[in-house]
């Protein structure tokens, strides 16, 4: 199939280059141009495993590319896909303009039919609202608009998107469903199914389930912090928990709180939608409370640590990115810590595989960024540890400690045991685990 993709964010992008990998022509467009002749040019502007070679496998081949003229770009296109940001407004809701200005520029450009797909995370509604701007100038004949929200996991996105658990698909009529169901059988070969539903029920299957994951991240936090009032070992009770069926073991590991580009936005949006039908959701305003609070835990540890004064202590911090193996940094709890530690006059020496350039280009704190993980530690007051990158599982527990001023760790993620730890001499404090606290 011809296929355009209009956006080249994480979601874009990812979409593009694999539908390209079975063998369908793809087109992808955005506004930005520097970003377009560096993709042009062979240039990933994204870090996600595994896409790099799917990208310059396929636009060697001729399957993939990329462009800033719109008309151009979907003219000869069967299918376009909106992959366009939808950020929190100052309400919370999600801000559709850029989906329903793009509409708008497609209701004078189609000429044949065309299936219009929502990729992007979107209100429900939002395809209703798109279905009326094009149809303000097209005739009805000429275009569907379906509902096809995504459901992939930074860091995993490439095979999330061509081994996906299920993809769900939103159509109004049977013309669309037959083009949808075609678009996607080459990743549902091994019996995952495509589950077609009406449109409403698509734009609210991605945000509950986005939010129901949130939930289950917020109450493990909660369940966490408990542990350490009561003595408590979180990581016995999740290992309880997760081994009933009804329950599951995945998104029971406590931490700093959730981050990046879906959670935060999605479980707001969520919440105001809600309001906006006179519904109050409790359990959303709770999860987004807890969450808000468990970003500062590891702050106030250390403060407690340094009897409430870290003015002038040097704290190192591994891991900048809201999740391993990806460099977004959107809503990551490192950018909470690092500012409360600032605020309160400590100097921080940071490090991240990735994310680094994220960082300092949308983070204007004065932050030293180190080259390497042990860097990070050299002449530190303590460690605090955010981001559970795998390189930051076995390090040189002597060389960290011989390099730091005070030998105080303070594990966000639980990613070390409490025996290791004391075993090396170190002073550690993790997340719902007895112990220092």
């Amino acid at each position: 199939m011809n296929i355009a993709v209009v956006g080249t964010g994480y979601v874009g992008l990812v979409t593009g280059t694999c539908f390209a990998e079975t063998g369908n022509h793809v087109v992808c467009i955005d506004i930005d141009e520097t970003k377009v002749k560096k993709m042009q040019s062979g240039e990933v502007p994204i870090y996600e495993p595994g896409l790099d070679v799917l990208f310059e496998r396929n636009t060697k081949a001729g399957r993939l590319s990329f462009t800033t003229d719109l008309k151009e770009g979907i003219r000869n296109a069967k299918i376009i896909f909106l992959a366009l940001p939808t950020p929190p407004g100052d309400d919370g809701s999600a801000d559709l303009k850029y989906i329903l200005k793009v509409a708008d520029d497609l209701s004078t450009m189609i000429e044949d039919y065309k299936v219009i797909v929502d990729k992007s995370t979107v209100p429900v509604g939002t395809a209703e609202k798109v279905e009326a701007i094009l149809a303000a100038r097209l005739d009805r004949s000429l275009f569907d608009v379906v509902s096809n929200p995504e459901f992939l996991r930074e860091g995993v996105a490439v095979e999330d998107f061509l081994k996906p658990d299920r993809v769900v698909v939103g159509v109004n009529t049977h013309r669309a469903e037959e083009t949808m169901l075609k678009l996607y059988d080459p990743f549902v070969r091994q019996g995952n199914p495509i589950i077609v539903m009406d449109v409403r029920s698509a734009e609210l299957t991605k945000y509950a389930a986005n939010a129901y994951l949130a939930t289950r991240i917020s109450f493990m936090n909660e369940i966490a912090n408990l542990c350490e009032k009561l003595g408590a070992n979180v990581d016995m009770v999740r290992k309880g928990m997760g081994s009933d069926s009804r329950i599951g073991k995945r998104f029971l590991f406590p931490g700093v709180g959730y981050g990046g580009s879906c959670f935060p936005k999605d479980v707001m949006a969520l919440s105001r939608s809600a309001r906006d039908e006179d519904y109050d959701f409790k359990i959303l305003e709770a999860v987004m409370e807890v969450n808000d609070g468990q970003k500062e835990v590891l702050f106030h540890k250390m403060k407690r640590f340094f009897k409430g004064d870290l003015k002038g202590k040097v704290v190192g911090i591994w891991g900048l990115a809201f999740k391993p193996e990806t460099d977004d940094i959107r809503e990551a709890p490192a950018i909470t810590i690092i500012q409360k530690l600032l605020d309160a006059g400590a100097t921080v020496k940071a490090y991240d595989p990735e994310a680094m350039f994220n960082f300092k280009t949308q983070v204007t704190q004065d932050i030293e960024y180190c080259n390497d993980m042990y860097e990070a530690v050299e002449g530190a007051d303590a460690l605090a540890v955010v981001t559970e990158w795998s390189v930051f599982r076995m390090p040189d527990f002597d060389k960290v400690k011989a390099g730091m001023k005070t030998p105080a760790v303070f594990d966000g993620r639980n990613v070390y045991t409490i025996e290791e730890m004391q075993s090396h001499g170190f002073h550690y404090e993790s997340i719902g685990r007895p112990g220092n606290n």
